[in-house]
């Protein structure tokens, strides 16, 4: 599990990014897949899912998940809600609830954590590609800011995903991201004719628009097999049926 330096020095929130350690799926799935999309037996992620749940809050009856569709979709869960687990399609979760651990999957993609220290409110968001060139960052944070948080009291932690130097893409991508805004050539780089995105930079470019200062970059490779995530690119590479989810997880104490 990684941690965030400066979510860490919050002692009233939980959190954690999981890599494939400490669970018990097999196969292509050890161990520790959380991901009820994937082909691993259900049994299996449910016992994965509580082996996170004892590290994280004991006392939670369940980890909050959504059925994640690479959008822009956010869902908002306040005191009084009571929405089923994983019935809802989204790609973010906001919350003020206490002892309920909000979490979202990854598998090269982003997660981002968010804290506002004083509106006791906290995010988990899933941010592929698409999501965030569809603006799920920055709708979570306008959101979350018309519910009373402030700049200065939030904190994001931009968790493990896969690398610039891992993340190789084609010219209709390049270009369709150069047409949104001729910025972002600046998270391109072009390697003996091969073109490569750099996604988790190009999440905070998103983060810092909303002139948040306290970010924290993980810059964690989930496609480099050392840090023992489960990665989708490596698992085509390696010509796998299928792959694991990761899982990034946050709480109110």
């Amino acid at each position: 599990m990684f941690y965030s330096k400066k979510l860490s020095k919050f002692s009233n929130i939980t959190h954690g990014f999981f890599n494939k350690n400490g669970g018990v799926s097999k196969g292509i799935y050890k161990s520790l897949n959380c991901g009820f999309s994937s082909n691993d037996k259900k049994d299996d992620i449910k016992k994965n899912l509580q082996i996170i749940k004892r590290k994280i809050c004991k006392k939670s009856k369940n980890i909050f998940l959504v059925k994640q569709i690479h959008g822009d979709k956010l869902l908002f869960l306040d005191q009084n809600s009571r929405i089923k687990n994983q019935s809802i399609n989204a790609d973010a979760i906001i919350t003020e609830k206490k002892k309920f651990p909000i979490a979202i999957l990854t598998a090269d993609c982003v997660p981002i954590l968010i804290f506002d220290k004083k509106r006791k409110m906290i995010a988990a968001i899933h941010a592929g590609w698409r999501g965030a060139y569809k603006g799920i960052i920055q709708k979570v944070i306008k959101f979350m800011f018309k519910k009373g948080c402030k700049k200065q009291d939030m904190t994001v932690a931009i968790g493990p995903s896969i690398s610039r130097e891992n993340y190789e893409v084609g010219k209709k991508f390049k270009d369709k991201f150069i047409k949104k805004n001729k910025k972002n050539t600046a998270f391109f780089k072009i390697n003996k004719n091969r073109i490569y995105f750099d996604l988790p930079n190009y999440v905070k470019k998103q983060v810092k628009l909303n002139k948040i200062k306290n970010i924290d970059l993980l810059n964690i490779d989930t496609f480099k097999e050392k840090n023992n995530f489960f990665s989708a690119r490596r698992s085509l590479n390696l010509k796998h049926t299928d792959y694991g989810r990761n899982i990034s997880i946050i709480v109110i104490n």
